[in-house]
């Protein structure tokens, strides 16, 4: 939950944006849109392990963004990186934030969806 806050922060001060929440029965999966094109660049969102292949009951914070699909493959073999949740496969990742934890590196992968996305 802290890695979470932090993302969320270092979102809204990097792209004046503030998350939207748009599904009634999910309510923390905040989505991350750009302000010109309103296409997501992030979402963030709690989920069951199970939805990543995973064992345990406790829920999971996940993070998904956009990357060039040149590095999907390498980028699934790192330690809690997965092919992404309820988004296409082949462009978009799942960040479980629990597992990853170079902050740099997480941050990264924002900006990178970032610019992919515009």
């Amino acid at each position: 939950m802290i890695i979470r806050k932090k993302i969320e922060s270092m979102i809204a001060k990097s792209y004046q944006v503030q998350p939207e929440y748009p599904w009634r029965n999910h309510k923390d999966y905040a989505v991350y849109r750009h302000k010109d094109n309103h296409k997501w660049f992030a979402l963030i969102m709690d989920l069951s392990p199970d939805k990543l292949g995973l064992e345990g009951d406790e829920a999971i914070d996940v993070i998904n963004v956009k990357v060039d699909n040149a590095f999907i493959g390498p980028l699934r073999k790192k330690k809690g990186i997965y092919p992404a949740y309820h988004m296409n496969k082949s462009h978009w990742i799942s960040i479980n934030l629990n597992e990853f934890n170079d902050l740099e590196a997480l941050i990264g992968f924002i900006d990178e969806s970032h610019e992919l996305t515009q």
